[in-house]
């Protein structure tokens, strides 16, 4: 069955001497692996361009059932993300939001609204002149979100304790569970105050930007164990730094 998609690019593999595998996020059939070939010749090459992380591209997918991979073909680059690569910054947190992303969406079918969410964060990212060191704090909540966890505001009043395993706000912890301190607890609320459009408007030292961090990964790790550790929350710490 062929396929025309819009994709996004989460990563390469090497599968072999001659094939890669590319794990791309598409709008029509969801998480797909593609079976890419790879090689010195110059078609290789700029197709391996057009695959970088975060890549947005246009293509036919060649989809037989049985089969766990894929092949496609007429693969084109829908939008330049050379902004994200021409900045350091910008490309430490293209880096977390790919590892994030693979980690969390395993398996995941199509999910369109998932898939513009992500879309729309890429174009935001690629395009911003300020604010990048705020994006992944503000892209992992609305993450949140789009994968049914995000925490319960309704239930939130000053000096309330948030339950980081239900989701939800209440001014007396239980005895058992993972509960956050109020003055934590007011971290999950200044981020639901953040959106792409005003995150350049949050002010954080390195500390708190790595604390809030910190609490929104143990967050996604009781919804979503996979998550483990990031190897990229790292790069983005000495980035930061």
């Amino acid at each position: 069955m062929f396929v025309h998609f819009q994709g996004i690019v989460l990563n390469t593999i090497r599968y072999s001497d001659r094939q890669n595998i590319v794990r791309v996020l598409t709008d029509e059939m969801g998480l797909v692996s593609f079976a890419v070939a790879q090689g010195p010749g110059r078609g290789a090459r700029a197709l391996a361009a057009a695959l970088m992380p975060l890549s947005v591209i246009e293509a036919v997918a060649n989809v037989r059932p049985g089969r766990e991979l894929a092949s496609m073909r007429d693969v084109r680059r829908s939008l330049d993300t050379g902004n994200i690569y021409a900045n350091p910054v910008k490309t430490a947190v293209a880096m977390y939001v790919t590892e994030l992303l693979w980690h969390t969406i395993v398996g995941q079918q199509r999910d369109r609204a998932l898939f513009e969410y992500v879309l729309s964060a890429i174009e935001v990212l690629n395009g911003m002149e300020r604010g990048a060191a705020n994006f992944h704090l503000c892209f992992t909540f609305g993450l949140a979100a789009r994968l049914g966890i995000r925490p319960d505001m309704a239930t939130y009043s000053d000096g309330s304790w948030f339950d980081m395993e239900g989701g939800v706000f209440s001014r007396y912890p239980a005895e058992r569970g993972q509960w956050l301190p109020p003055e934590r607890a007011r971290v999950i609320v200044l981020l639901s105050r953040m959106t792409m459009r005003n995150l350049h408007l949050f002010r954080f030292t390195r500390e708190q930007r790595n604390e809030v961090l910190t609490t929104m990964l143990n967050y996604f790790r009781l919804h979503h164990p996979a998550v483990g550790t990031m190897r990229s929350v790292e790069v983005l710490r000495q980035v930061f730094d």
